[in-house]
């Protein structure tokens, strides 16, 4: 895939978004008139330039609504003192040239082992953008981002900004990961090389090591890497080096305060997503890979799933070892001794550091609290191992897969009685209006109580546990698991129609014999 340049177009300050043009340029046949050639030629150039400024305008449109100073203010920083000697001034010149370019070549340098084996070019990493290799499954580029609408955005830090993009024609929106053109990381090399082109190279490398990653690692449980669109090195003909972009599916973030509001069932399917994508980057094609900034912001939300959406601190090194002392995790409050293997690595380090931090910024809040009684104990078997180290990450994923085989199955509801449902009188077809509601928690609904259940069975032990509850419904609606989400009310007036519900109402208890 050939990528379009980029350069910055003026913006008012007032802009806080603005439709985007996209185009790839092409290049043009030799036409046989030398009329039509100049014409191709000039039309060929006016799309090309149209293309070279998208990236430019995004990342200055995210500035602007960040209300931050302008790229162009990056070339005003003092230059050096006009009573210098020129030939001082050159010599320092290039000092900081070959500087910044010993920077870039360790940057190259770096990304190589991240690259496929299989890759056909195994010097792809001394390339830029265009020269490194994506799969086929890298469909989106400069002529996807046509005429799309800089939304909001969704997160900056040190090195990246990170925005929403509404693409033109109905697709789905996605997100964009730029270089903070305003970070800290880009200032304090501007500031070190005075090179602002140069700098945006060497902080892209950041994102490009990520984009890598993503492709490396696909997994259900890492975002999506839908494609990219970048510069073209060099900076020649007004040609910008470093403006990229990469193209992600957008997600949610993880909202922990909400979801420690949410039913017990979302909660576990977090930390069952959780422990999955561990599964896989205990044995990714890159080796056991660590999280080493692990924190519920790494991670978003897509449909109900979780998913890592950041990788700038995945790490597939063991750390180097000469003695057991020498592969310690340390952590706040415990630390956790490793033996040093026969080839001097602290081997299982990186699988047993996602472990303990999964339990201690997940499954300690989301996984204990409101767990089915009948499956109580086997959560606490995952707390007890997880939080003290005694379990890999296979058995922790086959633990977590046994209580999902139970919960769907209903097993775990063994001690429940079946002359339970007796209690009630069973009406199929039928729904009800007229509601009285009342609220339980956690809900599905805020404005009354919905929860998940096997069976009928289960909820009539529910509502049977509720004293408010006079009756419950079962429609065709299932949570992720396949159970039926069950509506418990106190009463209604009426009956009605419904071929997708059934309706269980209370029996009134026979009244007493008098005293004699």
């Amino acid at each position: 895939m050939a990528f379009c340049a980029n350069k910055p177009s003026n913006l008012g300050d007032s802009e806080q978004q603005m439709t985007l043009g996209w185009s790839v340029g092409s290049s043009v046949a030799p036409a046989e008139e030398e009329q039509e050639e100049e014409e191709e030629e000039s039309r060929g150039m006016g799309t090309s330039l149209r293309a070279a400024a998208l990236l430019a305008v995004v990342v200055l449109s995210v500035l602007v609504s960040l209300l931050v100073t302008s790229v162009r203010q990056l070339g005003t920083r003092e230059s050096p003192s006009a009573s210098a000697a020129p030939g001082g001034v050159e010599e320092e010149e290039e000092a900081l040239r070959r500087a910044l370019i010993r920077q870039l070549h360790q940057r190259r340098k770096e990304m190589t082992p991240l690259l496929s084996p299989a890759d056909p070019n195994p010097d792809a990493a001394l390339g830029l953008w265009d020269e490194v290799p994506i799969g086929p499954r890298d469909q989106m580029g400069c002529d996807s981002l046509v005429d799309m609408r800089a939304a909001e955005v969704l997160g900056s830090g040190y090195t990246k900004l990170v925005v929403r993009a509404n693409l033109a024609r109905g697709q789905a929106p996605v997100a964009l990961k730029l270089v903070n053109e305003q970070g800290i990381d880009m200032s304090k090399c501007v500031e070190d090389f005075k090179d602002p082109g140069g700098c945006r190279e060497l902080v892209s490398y950041k994102l490009r090591r990520e984009m890598i990653l993503l492709d490396r690692l696909r997994h259900p449980n890492v975002i999506e890497l839908k494609g990219h669109c970048a510069g073209v090195q060099g900076g020649g003909g007004g040609v910008e080096r470093g403006r990229v972009a990469v193209i992600l599916e957008q997600g949610a973030p993880l909202q922990m305060i909400q979801l420690l509001q949410s039913p017990w069932e979302d909660r576990f399917r977090v930390c069952l997503d959780l422990v999955r994508l561990l599964h896989f980057l205990s044995r990714s094609p890159l080796g056991s890979v660590g999280l080493l900034d692990f924190q519920p912001r790494q991670f978003v939300t897509v449909a109900g799933r979780l998913k890592l959406t950041d990788l700038d601190d995945a790490s597939s090194e063991e750390a180097a070892c000469r003695a057991d002392a020498d592969c310690t995790l340390r952590f706040p409050r415990r630390n956790f001794s490793l033996a040093c293997s026969a080839r001097g690595a602290c081997e299982g380090l990186n699988e047993k550091r996602n472990i303990y931090n999964a339990y201690r910024f997940f499954f300690t809040y989301l996984l204990p609290h409101q767990a089915p009684p009948g499956l109580t104990h086997l959560v606490d078997h995952i707390m007890n191992t997880t939080g003290e180290l005694k379990a890999d990450i296979n058995q922790t994923l086959e633990a977590f897969e046994h209580i999902l085989l139970l919960y769907k199955s209903g097993l775990h509801l063994d001690n429940l009685p079946p002359s339970i449902i007796r209690d009630y009188t069973a009406v199929r077809g039928m729904g009800t209006s007229g509601n009285v509601e009342y609220r339980c928690w956690p809900s599905y609904s805020q404005q009354g109580c919905v929860l998940s259940v096997h069976s009928a069975r289960e909820a009539a032990h529910i509502c049977n546990s509720h004293p408010q509850c006079g009756s419950f419904a079962l429609t065709a609606q299932r949570t992720w698991t396949g159970r039926l989400l069950a509506h418990f009310r106190s009463g209604f007036d009426r009956l009605v129609p419904d071929g997708t519900a059934e309706v269980y109402v209370k029996k009134a208890r026979a009244p007493e014999a008098p005293p004699p």
